[in-house]
């Protein structure tokens, strides 16, 4: 009876789960594909202010996580997602249309904010329906929406682009969340108490081993209890610093690949989709024997210092080989991926439900503050040194403590006591 349960969940719920991060994915990811070809130009953007757009969606997506989990985790996931569904789709459709660029620092600022609350929403909703052995892979499956979306959208932005400009791409693009928020609203429920088509026995068990799994964990009184633990500070710390990485790397691989000799923007998007595909195959396999050991400190800091060295040997190389730099981009951007579906794991293990769904809002916070450092200063350290070394740099330096951080917060005595302190 377990066994067709979980296929049930699996079935069920990772695909709606998938398709509607993907649809977020895009519609903030496209925006280093504007700006590559033609937007700056249009609206007269200076290259200050093309960090700073790429990097106020962050700023918006900062501020509203821990409000929007909280929302969330009290009420409904569901509900929440379907009208930032709605919301988001439209902003990122009224990206195509703007002509001034006081208006588009508004909307990327908005598209943040509303945005904001998906990732730990998703994460709460996947706590209420996965145990401890699945959780890993659930959340992988997940997060998978990051770099798979980023995979099909570099071609098919560089084709939409080619056919339609980049207003009609952003058009294009946002539409689709507004029409799957309605899907969303059918196919989903937020536990499974609440799902026609389980039925009462495997209802039963689910809730079991559910309450079975929070009997191990010691009581938090509050969010402001939890937020002062020692792993939970530096985990926020750790994702910071490894966020600083990942968008940088995502926001400003089309104009890097972009700058290279008789590029075009259709090449630049079948090459920016390479590293993501290395991703996917490195998160699934980190997910599966991070599930299978129950280990998850083994599947995150290791990716993290490869990601730094690959970075790190970019750096060193210099322009003075394409594809040599461009395999080691590849290297470092699956890297950098291969741990989501263990890290999210790690918080609904070591503390309860009451504010583990909070705590990896604020986690995720502090992750949107580093992509919004991130994507501002690699945009920053481009446009003023005129290439791409210092941002390399910057980035492997990140990676690097991050790395260091997870080993240190992951410490045994300090996992098991991560409440206490």
């Amino acid at each position: 009876m377990e066994k067709v349960l979980a296929q049930r969940r699996w079935y069920r719920l990772i695909p709606i789960a998938f398709i509607t991060y993907s649809m977020a994915y895009l519609d903030r990811a496209n925006f280093g594909f504007g700006a590559a070809s033609g937007m700056a130009e249009d609206l007269q953007i200076t290259p200050a202010t093309s960090s700073l757009l790429s990097s106020l969606f962050f700023l918006g997506y900062f501020f509203f996580q821990i409000p929007g989990a909280h929302y969330a985790a009290k009420y409904s996931a569901k509900k929440l997602i379907f009208w930032s569904l709605i919301s988001w789709g439209g902003l990122a459709t009224a990206t195509g249309l703007v002509s001034d660029v006081n208006l588009l620092i508004g909307i990327r600022f908005m598209l943040g904010v509303v945005e904001s609350a998906v990732m730990p929403a998703m994460l709460i909703l996947l706590s209420n329906w996965f145990t401890r052995t699945e959780r890993s892979r659930a959340n992988t499956f997940l997060i998978l929406g990051n770099p798979a979306t980023v995979l099909w959208m570099s071609i098919l932005s560089g084709y939409l682009i080619e056919a339609v400009g980049w207003r009609g791409m952003f058009i294009w693009e946002g539409l689709p969340a507004i029409i799957w928020a309605f899907f969303w609203w059918k196919l989903v429920e937020d536990k499974p108490k609440n799902a026609t088509w389980l039925s009462d026995t495997e209802k039963r068990q689910l809730d079991q081993r559910m309450q079975e799994e929070q009997q191990h964990i010691k009581p938090v009184k509050n969010y402001a209890q939890a937020f002062k633990s020692r792993t939970v500070v530096l985990l926020s710390l750790q994702y910071a610093l490894w966020s600083v990485g990942v968008y940088g790397f995502v926001m400003w691989l089309p104009s890097i690949i972009n700058a290279a000799p008789n590029m075009t923007i259709v090449k630049t998007g079948w090459l920016s989709s390479v590293p993501y595909l290395f991703a996917i195959v490195g998160m699934l396999a980190a997910s599966y024997f991070s599930d299978k050991t129950l280990n998850r400190k083994a599947f995150v800091w290791p990716f993290l210092l490869i990601g730094a060295i690959a970075f790190y040997t970019s750096y060193l190389l210099g322009t003075s080989n394409f594809y040599l730099s461009f395999a080691l981009l590849v290297i470092a951007g699956g890297a950098m991926y291969a741990p989501y579906g263990p890290f999210f794991a790690i918080i609904p293990e070591v503390l309860p439900k009451n504010v583990a769904g909070v705590s990896m809002a604020l986690i995720n916070s502090m992750g949107a503050l580093g992509s919004f450092i991130g994507s501002y200063l690699v945009g920053y350290l481009n446009a003023t040194t005129g290439g791409f070394g210092a941002s390399y740099l910057f980035m492997a330096v990140s990676l690097l403590v991050s790395a260091i951080l997870t080993l240190v917060a992951l410490q045994p005595s300090g996992a098991r006591q991560m409440v206490n302190n």
